[in-house]
């Protein structure tokens, strides 16, 4: 399959089916940042961490001078690399290390945007993660086939603005689907 009829799923949520039970990503959406023949990346939106961004800020050294910086969630991105941090983020702006996702949505990695949060600075909108998901050539495309993902275009706004755990049922209404009837509990009419 050439690039032009290939589905790339970047820009899109992956909505754990009810039945996937890997604990990393049980009831997750996870944010596709960028999908091609070399595999995927995605981040994980749903799992806030115990953790506060004024911890990181921290470890780095950066003083906050904007004090609702020190109380931002950082999620748990994936099971990738959980010690680097992502910023996904809208707008794009201009960061020292950033992917575009999206005309409106990016994901840095750099110190500067850290440091323009702490200040009160930072993009308008933001999600703060440590670890990533990632998936090796064909493999997003093989889980896809055994139908362990729903997927569809992202709505930032269940990104940005739904409270965490109403976010997994949000993006599948997003697309149409309830939850509630593929969980194949019985019971339920």
């Amino acid at each position: 399959m050439d690039e032009q009829t290939r589905a790339w799923l970047t820009g899109h949520f992956l909505i754990a089916m009810p039945q996937l039970a890997d604990p990393n990503f049980f009831h997750t959406v996870t944010y596709i940042c960028e999908h091609n023949e070399e595999g995927a990346l995605g981040l994980v939106v749903n799992r806030p961490s115990e953790m506060r961004l004024g911890e990181i800020l921290e470890h780095m050294g950066i003083r906050a001078t904007d004090p609702r910086a020190l109380e931002v969630p950082v999620y748990v991105g994936g099971p990738v690399q959980r010690e680097r941090g992502f910023v996904l983020h809208e707008p794009v702006g201009a960061w020292s290390s950033t992917l575009q996702v999206t005309e409106t949505v990016a994901i840095t990695t750099s110190r500067d945007i850290l440091e323009a949060i702490a200040r009160g600075e930072g993009p308008e909108r933001f999600l703060v993660a440590l670890g990533y998901a990632g998936w090796a050539p064909g493999q997003l495309e093989q889980e896809m086939a055994d139908n362990a993902w729903l997927s569809g275009p992202a709505d930032m706004a269940i990104v940005f603005e739904t409270p965490d755990e109403a976010r997994w049922e949000a993006a599948a209404r997003h697309l149409g689907i309830d939850l509630g009837r593929l969980s194949g509990e019985a019971g339920h009419a």
